[in-house]
Protein backbone atom coordinates (compact mmCIF):
# COMPACT_ATOMS: atom_id res chain seq x y z
CA UNK A 1 0.00 0.00 0.00
CA UNK A 2 1.15 3.24 -1.24
CA UNK A 3 0.62 6.94 0.58
CA UNK A 4 0.28 9.77 -1.34
CA UNK A 5 2.65 12.57 -0.72
CA UNK A 6 2.32 16.14 -1.25
CA UNK A 7 3.68 17.61 -3.85
CA UNK A 8 6.97 19.27 -3.21
CA UNK A 9 6.87 23.30 -2.59
CA UNK A 10 2.97 23.03 -1.47
CA UNK A 11 2.38 23.82 1.78
CA UNK A 12 -0.01 22.87 3.94
CA UNK A 13 -2.94 24.89 4.33
CA UNK A 14 -3.44 26.56 7.75
CA UNK A 15 -6.58 28.82 8.97
CA UNK A 16 -7.10 31.32 11.83
CA UNK A 17 -9.54 30.33 14.52
CA UNK A 18 -12.89 31.96 14.56
CA UNK A 19 -12.83 31.31 18.15
CA UNK A 20 -9.43 33.59 18.45
CA UNK A 21 -11.22 36.64 16.04
CA UNK A 22 -14.13 36.09 18.50
CA UNK A 23 -12.11 36.15 21.95
CA UNK A 24 -10.25 39.89 20.69
CA UNK A 25 -13.45 41.28 19.20
CA UNK A 26 -15.11 40.48 22.37
CA UNK A 27 -11.81 41.59 24.51
CA UNK A 28 -12.38 45.30 23.11
CA UNK A 29 -16.18 45.37 23.20
CA UNK A 30 -15.51 44.27 26.88
CA UNK A 31 -13.33 47.60 27.41
CA UNK A 32 -15.24 49.67 25.77
CA UNK A 33 -19.34 48.98 25.10
CA UNK A 34 -20.41 46.24 27.33
CA UNK A 35 -17.67 45.47 30.14
CA UNK A 36 -19.78 42.86 31.82
CA UNK A 37 -20.68 40.82 29.09
CA UNK A 38 -18.12 41.51 26.78
CA UNK A 39 -15.27 40.68 29.08
CA UNK A 40 -16.75 37.47 30.25
CA UNK A 41 -17.59 36.32 26.03
CA UNK A 42 -13.33 36.96 25.50
CA UNK A 43 -12.46 35.25 28.37
CA UNK A 44 -14.31 32.02 27.91
CA UNK A 45 -14.24 32.00 23.92
CA UNK A 46 -10.11 32.62 24.05
CA UNK A 47 -10.32 29.38 26.21
CA UNK A 48 -12.11 27.63 23.90
CA UNK A 49 -9.83 29.11 20.86
CA UNK A 50 -6.88 28.01 22.69
CA UNK A 51 -8.03 24.93 22.90
CA UNK A 52 -8.79 24.48 19.70
CA UNK A 53 -5.28 25.89 18.40
CA UNK A 54 -3.21 23.23 20.64
CA UNK A 55 -5.49 20.47 19.40
CA UNK A 56 -5.12 21.26 15.87
CA UNK A 57 -1.25 20.63 15.56
CA UNK A 58 -0.32 23.78 13.63
CA UNK A 59 -3.61 23.62 11.05
CA UNK A 60 -5.38 26.26 13.23
CA UNK A 61 -3.43 30.06 14.07
CA UNK A 62 -4.20 32.72 16.28
CA UNK A 63 -3.15 31.84 19.54
CA UNK A 64 -1.89 35.46 19.63
CA UNK A 65 -5.63 37.03 18.95
CA UNK A 66 -6.86 34.38 21.28
CA UNK A 67 -4.16 35.62 24.52
CA UNK A 68 -4.82 39.21 23.63
CA UNK A 69 -8.87 38.31 23.81
CA UNK A 70 -8.31 36.71 27.14
CA UNK A 71 -6.11 39.07 28.89
CA UNK A 72 -8.50 41.83 27.37
CA UNK A 73 -11.39 40.00 28.51
CA UNK A 74 -9.95 39.38 32.47
CA UNK A 75 -8.86 43.02 32.31
CA UNK A 76 -12.43 43.69 32.06
CA UNK A 77 -13.96 41.58 34.33
CA UNK A 78 -10.97 42.34 37.07
CA UNK A 79 -12.05 46.05 36.27
CA UNK A 80 -16.09 45.48 36.73
CA UNK A 81 -15.41 44.19 39.87
CA UNK A 82 -13.92 46.78 41.27
CA UNK A 83 -16.21 49.27 39.98
CA UNK A 84 -19.25 47.53 41.23
CA UNK A 85 -17.63 46.92 44.69
CA UNK A 86 -16.73 51.21 44.42
CA UNK A 87 -20.63 51.60 43.54
CA UNK A 88 -21.70 49.36 46.40
CA UNK A 89 -19.06 50.96 48.74
CA UNK A 90 -20.64 54.48 47.82
CA UNK A 91 -24.19 53.88 47.90
CA UNK A 92 -23.44 52.23 51.90
CA UNK A 93 -21.13 54.69 53.01
CA UNK A 94 -22.48 58.28 51.23
CA UNK A 95 -25.66 58.41 52.72
CA UNK A 96 -24.37 56.81 56.16
CA UNK A 97 -22.45 59.97 56.30
CA UNK A 98 -18.64 58.57 57.16
CA UNK A 99 -17.17 60.07 54.00
CA UNK A 100 -18.35 63.41 55.46
CA UNK A 101 -20.14 66.47 53.82
CA UNK A 102 -21.47 69.93 54.64
CA UNK A 103 -24.25 71.02 57.71
CA UNK A 104 -26.80 73.01 57.31
CA UNK A 105 -24.52 75.53 58.17
CA UNK A 106 -21.84 75.36 55.78
CA UNK A 107 -19.30 73.78 58.37
CA UNK A 108 -17.49 70.38 56.82
CA UNK A 109 -18.05 67.69 58.30
CA UNK A 110 -14.73 64.93 58.54
CA UNK A 111 -14.87 61.59 59.04
CA UNK A 112 -17.91 61.46 61.71
CA UNK A 113 -21.19 59.66 61.65
CA UNK A 114 -24.56 61.53 61.59
CA UNK A 115 -27.37 59.92 61.95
Amino acid sequence: MTTASPTPGVQPTTRTSTMALVSLIAGIVGLTLLPIIGSIAAVVTGYMARKEINASAGAVTGNGMALAGLIMGWIGVVLSIVGLCIGCLLLVVLPAGIIGGVDQYGAILQGVLFI
